[in-house]
């Protein structure tokens, strides 16, 4: 099995900013590091959807063509009606166990996103991790772990 590395808003977030920061350099640092090591390293659609729309809105242009340059570069992966269906059973589960991960009229694009992890996981047998802030959500269906100790 193949570890791959499924991007959360947050690290692609910090790798498309168009002024530098710290934590966006020591971002992209690693993202490089995971390229030059041949990790496959994927952005879901369902963050472009998140993030484009934010830079949209910013009217940040830049931003928009640092995203485009990496959907360009990465493994670029579509949602599909078995990832829909998956994250409905588990938005519904959440809330089963009283533990919703967003409020009940909002996209949860979390559950989105532990769904294609799954998915992805069972239809190629890689170990995907989804690297992002967010781990207490995610993890309820999916491996996920803050970018900097994906290594």
């Amino acid at each position: 099995m193949t570890l791959v590395v499924m991007l959360d808003s947050g690290p692609l977030g910090l790798v498309t900013q168009p002024k530098a920061t710290a934590e966006g350099q020591r971002c992209e640092a690693w993202l490089e590091t995971l390229l030059t090591r041949n990790e496959r390293v994927i952005v879901p659609e369902i963050i472009d959807y998140e993030l484009r729309r934010e830079l949209l809105r910013g009217g940040k242009t830049a931003g928009i063509e640092r995203l485009d340059a990496l959907v360009a570069t990465l493994q670029y992966e579509p949602l599909t009606t078995e990832i829909m269906r998956l994250a409905a059973s588990f938005w519904t589960q959440t809330r089963r166990r009283g533990r919703p991960t967003a409020a009940d009229l909002a996209l949860d694009i979390d559950m989105i996103l532990a769904a294609q992890a799954k998915t992805l996981e069972e239809r190629y047998g890689d170990t995907i991790i989804i690297a992002t802030a967010n781990v207490r959500h995610l993890a309820l269906f999916a491996a996920a772990s803050p970018w900097d100790q994906i290594t």
